[in-house]
């Protein structure tokens, strides 16, 4: 990969950060951490003309009590404005990536909550190139391969509806530029990419689940390593199970990497309508099925992931040890989308004092951040 982005050393990514923990302060966060603990952003409270004191809810907190922040962040980041010039698309290592109507994409750790709001970050990406036949306006994701996109040898992919994913290193050269390809496989259109640190690769889950697309591209260029998975352990579904399944319209299936144990999760996500509001579909999950990756291409269902937390959301998904910040629960998937917030208890296969919320602007995720 990072030959073909002009950079000669092997692309590399940095340890994860060992945190610490300890009694917890009132905002949720370790006395002696070294980081953050996983949140959502619930908006922010005006007070300005286009600027918001940030509201926060910590995972860790059962009580989901609002935190309200002094860091002051755009109104028009937070909430969707008719004449707003940018929509978001996705989120990555903390970092919202927006893309302006002249499809100019960028990277802003605005809505970081221990990023600072005299200085923020912002990080404009080359214009956006189309491949024949292809589509730059629709995207299901943004994945990176660094904490930072200031980082050297920080890799940002972008993966669009249909046959496109494109690659740029923000901070290599004086001119970054992007890296495109087309995707062959139809499977992999709709599909989210993520980064696999300990493969050291781009990845994609095919549709249905049962098949992973990785891209080293000194290796594989435009044509990616292709491995088959298959499925093993499989549980003996009760009736009352399968009825659920069957009426569940939409599967999502996660590609999931725990940076602190070096485990890959496959989850399937199935969910249905619960409502119509104004026209409109409110959709809920039903039922959750976690599978582990065992590097050889065999899925495994388990209902223990041991002492971790999955977290899913409109942003790229990520595991966090819930022993690090008391009150997470643990072998638990914590689950954020716009109109459904809640966490699944592995172990008793279902929703934990799941709720919905009002329509959010911002289904994302935030993961633990360095506290500096």
């Amino acid at each position: 990969m990072s030959l073909l982005l002009g950079h000669p050393p092997k692309l590399c990514v940095r340890k994860p950060v060992l945190v610490r923990a300890s009694p917890l302060l009132s905002n949720g966060i370790s006395s002696s951490s070294v980081q953050t603990p996983p949140c959502y952003i619930l908006g922010a409270k005006q007070c300005e003309a286009y600027v918001g004191k940030l509201m926060i809810v910590n995972a860790n907190d059962r009580k989901c009590i609002c935190t309200y922040l002094d860091k002051k962040v755009p109104l028009d980041l937070v909430y969707n404005h008719p004449y707003n010039e940018m929509v978001k698309i996705g989120s990555s290592h903390g970092w919202v990536a927006t893309l302006r109507y002249d499809g100019i994409l960028r990277l802003q750790d605005d809505l970081n909550p221990v990023a600072s709001d005299s200085d923020p970050k912002r990080i404009s990406l080359p214009p956006l190139v189309t491949l024949p036949h292809c589509q730059t306006q629709i995207i299901t994701n943004v994945s990176m391969s660094a904490p930072s996109p200031e980082e050297e040898d920080c890799v940002v992919a972008v993966k669009f509806l249909g046959p496109q994913l494109s690659f740029c290193r923000p901070a290599a050269q004086c001119n970054p530029e992007w890296i495109n390809i087309r995707i062959a496989n139809p499977c992999f259109f709709s599909s989210r990419v993520m980064f696999s640190k300990k493969d050291d690769m781009f990845c994609i889950l095919g549709s249905g689940g049962d098949i992973i697309g990785s891209w080293d591209l000194r290796k594989h260029k435009h044509t990616p390593k292709l491995q088959k998975l298959q499925f093993q352990n499989l549980p003996e579904l009760k009736n009352t199970t399968l009825e659920v399944l069957s009426s569940c319209c939409c599967t999502i299936e996660h590609l999931v990497e725990s940076r602190c144990t070096g485990e890959t999760f496959l989850v399937k996500q199935y969910k249905k309508t619960a409502e119509i509001v104004d026209g409109i579909a409110k959709m809920k999950t039903e039922a959750l099925m976690v599978f582990k990756l065992d590097g050889e291409g065999n899925a495994v269902y388990t209902q223990d992931i041991g002492d971790l937390s999955i977290f899913l959301s409109n942003s790229e998904p990520f595991c966090v040890p819930p022993s690090t910040f008391p009150g997470m629960f643990r072998n638990t998937v914590y689950i954020f989308d716009f109109d459904e917030l809640g966490f699944f208890d592995l172990s008793k296969d279902n929703y934990v004092g799941a709720f919905s919320t009002p329509s959010t602007m911002f289904p994302y995720f935030i993961p633990p951040q360095k506290i500096d």
